[in-house]
């Protein structure tokens, strides 16, 4: 069970990592940020349906096709945490190696006159609270480190979920 948890883990972490760097220098070069949220969040799902497979590999291949709900979402818990913690990683290596600026440059598109044209005066005071906020959390690598957690662990926790309802087996299908 370690070693599928290490290698879904490892392999969902390195897809997810790649896809945010990759997204992120797409956004650099575009000078844009539209769409960024979405193709994140895809590629987020994307890597993370590696913890399904894993688990399936496990239940079917090495647990003679069972497996508990609990112990399904404790693998996928475990994938979770591994492909989430090598996000962090890349994320805070990519940051302050390749994209010293990001918040500043997420700060002129969301502040832009063409999207500030389109809001009301308390919506553009909201984008400038949470600006600062983040800011302020960017401004030490452990706030970094956690602002990116609070990106991944949500939709890892839904993940992992998801595949221990769909994959827990009592009994094996003949």
């Amino acid at each position: 069970m370690k070693t599928n948890v290490l290698r879904y883990g490892l392999l969902s972490g390195i897809c997810v990592a790649a896809f945010m760097s990759l997204s992120i220098a797409y956004c650099y070069s575009k000078n844009s940020f539209e769409g960024s949220m979405l193709l994140g969040y895809a590629a987020m799902l994307l890597s993370l349906s590696f913890i399904f497979v894993g688990v399936k590999n496990y239940r079917d291949t090495l647990n003679g096709g069972v497996i508990s709900f609990g112990n399904a979402f404790m693998m996928s818990l475990y994938m979770t945490l591994i492909a989430s913690t090598l996000y962090v990683l890349g994320w805070m290596l990519a940051y302050y190696n390749f994209f010293p600026d990001f918040m500043e440059k997420l700060e002129a598109y969301q502040l832009s006159p063409a999207k500030v044209s389109q809001m009301t005066p308390a919506e553009v005071a909201g984008i400038r609270e949470q600006i600062k906020t983040f800011k302020d959390w960017y401004a030490t690598p452990i706030g970094v480190a956690g602002a990116t957690y609070m990106e991944i662990l949500p939709v890892g926790l839904v993940v992992s979920l998801i595949t221990a309802l769909i994959l827990k087996r009592k009994m094996p299908k003949d």
